[in-house]
């Protein structure tokens, strides 16, 4: 922010100029002031009592007079105990508006010429989207719009779990009981009919456990015994060494589910650069493990499976190939890194991955460090906490999983009714209230969904989040549309305000300060998204800022105002705020509406 730089550098020079001592601006922290004392901005002066033998008090009262009399921007000062609260000058406070109205790209960071990957959804194709894999999806696209905000080259990637033993099984159910059912004679979307069979799977591979044990197997025994369970592992192989009749019914099956997924990503509102299939990276990976054979840094256990040995590195022995030579899911991680690199030279390479997986990649990244891979150091694993909903945990084996077509579905509709009975769709179409529907229960849901630090385990609520007040996406959209219904009225009277239609003298209002004070801090806030990998920051600005216009608008009349130039400043100020506001939920993935 630069008014946050100037009135560093200037207690920078107070500090030389009084105590002769020298301090760099970068290193002094200027925070918000707190909303019960006067001030835009409050700097601590506890850290320096030892260095210049003062009382905190004494240092603030002194940095104030010297501030108020040198610095052009510092109007007042006071003092709290060690807490030196700057108020700042008007015309800077209009100087600050002046140029954001004149930079339309202001809070985007310049070109860093920094290559960065973001891999995020990874489905699995033998079952639908369900609410983890919302958070994933919102998470990772969001953060890549928040990187291409900081100047950097970003790519948006998924890689697609289309192989291994887990496909199998639905592949298996299907041959066994799916009497050649398809999504058009089951009418059902192909992720759902597909997942359909996965169930079924494990529900029959239970019932053989269950009977295997009755006849006086051990339970662990049973697991690996059950008929359908090698019969699952003999299909792996089969695929494996490209049997036509086992591709075949793979191709077929993972068709209907890209379909459905389609449907899935365009309703929810992302969308990737690049698509990476597991069972073309996969072989790569193998030729990785036998490089790493090769050259000593990995090694074969007697029964033939290959391991690599992290104990150096604070991991453990880890599994690259199985005894049978099938492949592991690290196995198939190798080869794609390499195979991402050759496509995007990443300076860094996100994956948005749930923190089960953090043992995962600190072994991915130890892994291909042991192999000299250039690429190693820029693997960065995005972890996120699980999703709850009231009624717990989620466990797609068991048949339970919170659905995402559904859960979105749900949402829309209680977006209808939350509409309809605030009476907010007057004048519209049905195709227009179906829209705002659709807008508002994606705001609800990406917005719940991201406003929480990515690391935090999380319970979602779908009732809390569509409430058009409080910390919600609704309450930020609610205010766009109010800002946009401003604005049309200001175009009906014919005033188009600009930073010619105000001068440099006029007074203002504190709530005025307060709502330019959240806009030019933008670029910070965009920044510091982009350094944290965290969505939640812009999120709380959003809201921060929406909050902050309804306390302004509350407080202050627009149309009723007698001066001319006040009124143009704040519909000038109203056109503002709506731009960041769109400009911030747009890095979320959200829409706005302009009339609700």
């Amino acid at each position: 922010m630069q008014l946050q730089h100037a009135i560093s550098q200037s207690i920078s020079q107070a500090l030389q100029a009084l105590y002769n001592l020298s301090v760099d601006a970068a290193q002094i922290a200027l925070q918000p002031t707190r909303k019960e004392f006067a001030g835009s901005f409050t700097f601590v002066t506890f850290p320096y009592t030892k260095q210049l033998g003062k009382g905190p008090e004494q240092i603030g009262q002194e940095l104030g007079a010297y501030l108020k009399a040198h610095a052009a921007e510092i109007r007042d000062f006071n003092v709290v105990k060690g807490f030196l609260n700057l108020e700042v000058e008007e015309t800077e406070w209009l100087r600050l508006f002046r140029h954001l109205m004149q930079h339309p790209a202001y809070g985007c960071g310049e070109s860093s010429g920094k290559n960065v990957m973001v891999e995020y959804s990874s489905p699995n194709t033998n079952k639908p989207l369900h609410l983890g894999h919302l958070r994933n999806n919102f998470l990772g696209y969001a953060v890549s719009e928040i990187l291409k905000a900081n100047g950097h080259s970003v790519l948006k990637a998924n890689l697609v779990n289309d192989r291994g033993i887990h496909i199998c099984k639905s592949m298996l159910a299907y041959e066994k009981f799916g009497n050649g059912e398809t999504p058009e004679s089951s009418g059902l979307k192909g992720d759902h009919l597909v997942g359909k069979y996965y169930v079924l799977f494990d529900k029959a591979y239970k019932e053989q456990i269950d009977a295997l044990v009755a006849e006086g197997m051990d339970k662990e025994e049973a697991k690996k015994k059950a008929p359908l369970m090698l019969e699952a592992q003999e299909m792996l192989k089969k695929w494996e060494e490209g049997d036509s009749k086992t591709v075949d019914l793979w191709k077929l099956m993972n068709n209907w589910v890209y379909a459905g997924f389609d449907q899935t990503y365009h309703t929810i509102g992302v969308d990737f650069d690049k698509y990476y299939y597991e069972s073309e990276t996969y072989m790569l990976g193998k030729a990785r493990v036998e490089e790493g054979l090769a050259k000593g840094v990995f090694f074969r256990k007697e029964d033939g499976s290959v391991w690599v040995d992290l104990t150096d590195e604070g991991l453990d022995e880890k599994l690259l190939l199985r005894a049978d030579g099938t492949s592991v899911y690290i196995t198939q991680d190798l080869g794609t890194a390499e195979l991402k690199y050759n496509d995007f030279p990443y300076d860094q390479s996100v994956y948005v991955v749930a923190d089960e997986q953090n043992y995962h990649f600190q072994v991915l990244k130890a892994t291909l460090k042991k192999l000299g891979k250039p690429y190693a150091e820029g693997i960065y694993h995005l972890s996120y906490g699980m999703v709850d909903l009231p009624s717990g945990k989620m466990k797609s084996r068991e048949g339970t999983v919170v659905d995402a077509d559904e859960l979105v579905a749900e949402m829309i509709d209680t977006a209808r009714k939350q509409t309809e009975e605030l009476g907010k769709i007057e004048g519209f179409t049905p195709e227009q209230a179906q829209e705002l529907y659709h807008t508002l229960a994606m705001g609800a849901l990406k917005y719940f969904l991201l406003k929480v630090d990515p690391k935090k385990r999380m319970l979602f609520n779908p009732q809390e989040s569509i409430d058009f007040r409080g910390n919600t996406g609704p309450f930020v959209q609610y205010t766009h549309a109010r800002i946009s219904a401003i604005l049309r009225k200001a175009a009906e009277m014919g005033i188009y305000a600009d930073a010619a239609s105000f001068d440099q003298v006029m007074q203002l209002h504190e709530a005025e300060q307060e709502v330019i004070s959240q806009l030019v801090n933008y670029p910070a806030v965009v920044k510091e998204a982009g350094n944290l990998y965290a969505p939640s920051v812009i999120a709380n600005y959003a809201y921060e800022l929406a909050k902050t216009y309804n306390r302004f608008y509350q407080e202050i009349s627009i149309f009723n105002e007698t001066d001319e130039q006040a009124r143009n400043f704040r519909i000038a100020l109203s056109a503002m705020v709506a731009r960041f506001v769109r400009e911030s939920m747009g890095l979320l993935g959200i829409q706005v509406p302009e009339r609700m």
